[in-house]
């Protein structure tokens, strides 16, 4: 069938468009989906990436975007588990209208979204599902110490789905705004990565004993680098942010973070993939139930999204407003 859609475009290095366009959208695999997007969701550090051109495996032209949450149109013979109606959260791009495989590895996902979860708030899965990774690659156990530095969206979620693992968590940013809505957010101890003696404060909140879980959401070298210090001894670092900038130190003196006492420390990588993405009867973990688990969360606001949702724009002013974000990150609290 030919539907007219609209969806947006990266032209070119920080160059943003919305394109009209009339595709064909057929069922011509059993394991196919076609969905009409309801609302997509804007992420921040991958999409402000692509559009500067740092990610190779998106290029220029595209269409960005990997949350979405929209309605099944039409199903492959082999679909289970959803039918035509259904909302359903998918990684779907910014368009009016796409087409999945439900078992490709790498897009495919797609999960029913609860009947009393508004399509706003469940669009955060993805987020709060990449910040899950971090909690779940951890040993982070009752009682444990866990700093996270980075308060955006996901960092914001990580320290969240920490307190609900039972961890005292000490959250830093240099950004005011974002401490203020973690603090809302039920994270009680947020300081300025700004304040002297940062290091020194860290140590002292845990009573001299040091950080068990680092939970890196920044994706910057220098911040990872920063905080190693305040490990206790067999903590861990968890790189939740991708680190994608070009950092110079002395990495000698960084490893002796993971070699030598008192710290004896290990360093995790928590890329989403590093779980499969469907559940099955063998692994215990996978992004399909890390998203069912999460929504169920949303649903029982156990995870809060006060201040993290900001902002629901339309279609026509996403260009703008992606503009704004790539000039400054931080102006859409503004």
């Amino acid at each position: 069938m030919k539907i007219e859609s609209r969806k947006i475009v990266f032209t070119k290095n920080h160059d943003i468009t919305l394109e009209k366009e009339v595709k064909e959208l057929t069922i011509q695999n059993g394991n196919e989906v076609i969905i009409k997007n309801h609302c997509t969701h804007i992420s921040l550090g991958t999409e402000m990436a692509c559009l500067a051109g740092l990610e190779s495996w998106f290029p220029l032209p595209g269409t960005p975007g990997y949350t979405s949450i929209g309605e099944v149109i039409e199903i492959g013979s082999d679909v289970s588990g959803i039918k035509a109606g259904d909302l359903v959260y998918t990684m779907g791009p910014h368009s009016g209208y796409f087409k999945i495989h439900s078992g490709d590895r790498w897009s495919g996902l797609c999960v029913k979204v609860p009947e009393k979860l508004s399509p706003e708030l469940a669009s955060f899965t993805h987020m709060a599902g990449i910040a899950m990774t971090s909690i779940r690659k951890s040993q982070i156990e009752i009682g444990d110490y866990v700093l996270v530095a980075g308060l955006g969206a996901i960092g914001n979620l990580a320290a969240q789905l920490a307190v609900l693992q039972g961890a005292k968590v000490i959250a830093v940013d240099l950004e005011e705004k974002r401490l203020d809505i973690a603090r809302k957010c039920n994270i009680p101890l947020c300081i300025n990565s700004s304040e002297e003696n940062i290091i020194g404060k860290i140590k002292e909140l845990t009573g001299g004993k040091g950080i068990n879980t680092f939970i890196d959401a920044t994706g910057m070298s220098s911040v990872i680098n920063r905080y190693g210090e305040t490990l206790a001894t067999n903590g861990e670092i968890i790189l939740l942010g991708s680190p994608r900038s070009p950092f110079e130190t002395n990495l000698t003196a960084f490893l002796k973070y993971f070699h030598y006492l008192p710290y004896l420390a290990s360093l995790k990588g928590a890329l989403e993939f590093a779980y499969p993405t469907y559940e099955n009867d063998f692994v215990k973990h996978s992004i399909e139930r890390n998203s069912k688990i999460i929504m169920d969360l949303f649903l029982n606001k156990k995870l809060i999204l006060n201040g993290i949702y900001s902002h629901k724009i339309t279609p026509e002013e996403a260009p703008d407003v992606y503009r704004k974000l790539n000039s400054n990150k931080m102006s859409i609290l503004e």
